[in-house]
């Protein structure tokens, strides 16, 4: 029995819990080393100064804007390829990854020629400080250039967590992100750099990442073998990857794009606020990495038993990760707010940050458990090909919650306190809408043939 096999056996037939952390654990591990990563970036960029350490946080969600318009055909592949795993089908299982591949190195190259060309434009459209500009332009220059390499990396990833790999993916993130580690205080420092040697760090060490990962899929030394002939235009097969992949991509552009008019109405409240923003976002994720690694697996598990038509242990699946997720992220949350002042002082001693943060603590913090049981609904729903579930979840938590609270508590308080209330809110209101919709079953139909 192949490797492949094996994987999707435990994956169908074996113990729920187990299989879910052997799956998980690596996971688990690169969002872990991933989280080191950030905090270390913020650090570095924190002894710049506010400006500095501003700018990537200001162009992460234009950059997520950019990337989302091909990230939703990744979510269309994995939800095949694991669907066709779980089929049994293996042969129509590459065919996907290969033509999977071939498509976002065509788009990804579009995609990085258009950002580079309008980010003067997409940065005064949040309305940057004068102060964060200059950096933020220099930053987003650079990663916009990378595009190609973060999404054949990104679809690297979920090629082979589609089919039972965890393992694989992650020890190429860690070699990439250690790398990313080593270059970054060089880069900025010693080079003298500055932001533009984070943003050279991250492009190359992601770069190292894909080439790699390229090489491991195309030689055959991972489960996944892709040929030339896998990669050749397949009208038929592009179609259904663009119908289930296109509310994917619309969803995920609208949250992406939402998160760009969030940075410009945290932007209102001056560079203290978005600075505050910006070290929250480094310091959840690190609760974050447990989670989502949960989640993460779970994908792979509900992708496989879908496609088998187990949708009764699919449920089974989804139900005990959010328990799981609920736990850790309550935990995190707690911890995070009884020690507030001193994990932020790790990065910065500007009272103007700590001041903020105590909001942060007051009126988003609760809501962090929350998001993990959206987060995990919006795995269910991807990793079972109905990506226009997500496309209706995304909208309501985003645009008819997070963006509209935000910016009319903002200006109703005249405080940013009304902007983290703003987002406290949407985290709980959309999970529990999410959660409504889990429980219907109506989920539970795979789309392939």
């Amino acid at each position: 029995m192949s490797t492949l096999q094996k994987a999707r056996e435990e994956i169908l037939h074996g113990s729920i819990e187990k299989t879910l952390l052997k799956l998980a654990f690596p996971l688990i591990v690169n969002n872990l080393v991933q989280v080191m990563y950030n905090l270390a970036d913020t650090f570095w960029l924190a002894k710049l100064g506010r400006a500095e350490l501003s700018a990537p946080g200001t162009v992460w969600p234009l950059l997520w804007f950019m990337t989302s318009l091909g990230s939703g055909f990744v979510v269309a592949g994995f939800a095949m390829v694991s669907q066709y795993v779980g089929a049994g089908d293996f042969k129509k299982a590459s065919r996907v990854a290969g033509s999977l591949y071939a498509l976002l190195l065509v788009l990804s190259s579009i995609l990085a020629v258009f950002g580079i060309l309008i980010s003067s434009y997409a940065l005064r459209f949040v309305k940057v400080t004068p102060e964060v500009y200059p950096f933020a332009l220099r930053y987003m220059r650079i990663v916009f250039a990378g595009i190609p390499i973060a999404l054949t990396l990104y679809a690297f990833n979920f090629i082979l967590r589609a089919v039972g790999d965890t393992k694989t993916p992650v020890a190429v993130n860690i070699l990439t992100i250690i790398l990313n580690m080593v270059l970054d205080p060089i880069f900025i420092f010693p080079l003298k750099l500055g932001v533009l040697g984070a943003a050279l760090a991250t492009v190359v060490s992601e770069g190292v990442g894909s080439v790699i990962g390229g090489y491991l899929l195309f030689t055959g030394k991972v489960s996944v073998h892709l040929t030339l002939e896998d990669m050749k235009p397949d009208l038929g097969l592009y179609w259904k990857t663009f119908k289930i992949g296109l509310p994917a991509t619309l969803g995920d552009s609208a949250n992406s794009f939402g998160f760009v008019l969030l940075t410009r109405i945290i932007y209102e409240f001056g560079t203290v606020a978005f600075a505050t923003y910006t070290i929250t976002n480094r310091l959840t994720n690190f609760m974050f990495a447990f989670a989502n690694g949960i989640s993460q697996a779970m994908g792979t598990m509900i992708g496989q038993n879908v496609g088998a038509e187990k949708y009764e242990r699919a449920k089974k699946i989804a139900e005990k990760a959010m328990l799981i997720n609920f736990a850790i992220l309550s935990t995190g949350t707690i911890l995070f707010i009884v020690f507030r002042e001193k994990i932020f002082m790790v990065f910065t001693h500007d009272p103007g940050i700590l001041r903020e943060s105590e909001k942060v603590v007051k009126y988003f913090a609760a809501s962090f458990p929350f998001f993990g049981i959206f987060s995990a609904v919006t795995n269910v729903f991807s990793s079972a090909g109905h990506t226009k579930k997500n496309l209706v979840l995304g909208t309501i938590r985003l645009w008819g919650l997070r963006i509209p609270l935000s910016y009319f508590l903002g200006r109703i308080l005249e405080d940013s306190a009304g902007v983290w209330i703003g987002m406290g809110l949407s985290n709980v209101i959309s999970a529990i809408i999410g959660l409504a919709w889990f429980l219907s079953g109506s989920w539970m139909k795979r789309i392939i043939e």
